[in-house]
């Protein structure tokens, strides 16, 4: 430590190193120092690229459902560490360790409101948690979700945002596929919309899955959706693959997606859509 350094961190009024760490953000799209706070509040899309960084449940739900008609649902309990699993940390601690990071039990989290006055359940995968990834507590909030969608006879609409399964569950990751696929099925025997809104990045086994079963597909700009890496794909095929590839630009072009919104435009978006879907339902009494 130099005499400089020394003199610096003995006066009382130096504000500390990490002081500007919490005041500014580096936006991974530009490059460019973001005022946090112009950040949070222009629901984290740089203002100089508008970038769509990761968002929160509790400010997804904040910007989309109407105010104070909102509340999160009960979280499922469900067998944790079901296998044991250790790696280079137990998986009791990992799933502690992203508790307290995030405040979530676990990366899906449901929310029943209105939108627009248009009742709605919304469910958000947090890739904070874990990198979003899906296990058994997961398949069954998803499961929560569709239940309280058919029970308030309303769409359920999930923002997907996964690296895949939860290696740490094994086989009983993977099998929360087809149970999800279940959950949408029943939406659909009981005519209500299901409405995907993929993210930032969504992959592997939820890309695989419940992402792609929609009666509507959103996405927002700029998003990375891949079943697997690019790598993988370019090492196999021997062929470099475009630019774009595996965003949500490439894959509305070849029609895997209905639409891209803007993070700013979501809430009125999904209100028009959802009024168009459940139209005739209204009318008809149909559930």
């Amino acid at each position: 430590m130099t005499w400089l350094n020394r003199v610096r961190n003995a006066i009382p009024f130096v504000a500390k190193r990490e002081t500007s760490e919490q005041l500014w953000h580096k936006c991974k799209g530009c490059g460019e120092m973001v005022f946090l706070k112009e950040y949070d509040d222009n629901q984290h899309v740089c203002p100089n690229c508008d970038h769509h960084g990761r968002i929160r449940p509790d400010m997804r739900f904040k910007a989309l459902f109407d105010t104070g008609s909102w509340k999160t649902l009960p979280t499922p309990i469900v067998r944790e560490d079901p296998l044991k699993f250790r790696d280079t940390k137990r998986y009791t601690d990992r799933l502690k360790q992203a508790r307290q990071a995030t405040g979530e039990s676990d990366a899906l989290v449901n929310a029943i409101g209105e939108i627009e006055q248009r009742k709605a359940v919304i469910g958000v995968q947090d890739f904070a948690f874990m990198g979003g990834s899906m296990g058994l507590a997961v398949g069954e909030a998803f499961i929560l979700g569709t239940r309280a969608a058919i029970e308030n006879k309303c769409p359920y609409i999930i923002f997907t945002a996964s690296g895949g399964a939860r290696m740490q569950e094994g086989i009983l990751s993977l099998m929360q596929m087809p149970k999800m696929t279940v959950g949408v099925q029943r939406l659909k025997d009981a005519g209500l919309p299901y409405i995907v809104v993929l993210t930032d990045p969504t992959s592997g086994g939820v890309m695989a899955s419940y992402a792609l079963l929609g009666d509507l597909h959103l996405a927002e700009p700029g998003a990375t959706l891949a079943f697997t890496g690019r790598r993988v794909i370019e090492n196999t095929i021997r062929e470099k693959l475009p630019d774009d590839f595996q965003t949500s630009e490439y894959l509305l072009d070849h029609g895997m997606i209905d639409m891209i919104v803007h993070r700013h435009s979501l809430r009125e978006r999904l209100g028009t859509l959802m009024g168009y879907l459940m139209a005739g339902r209204a009318k008809s009494g149909a559930v």
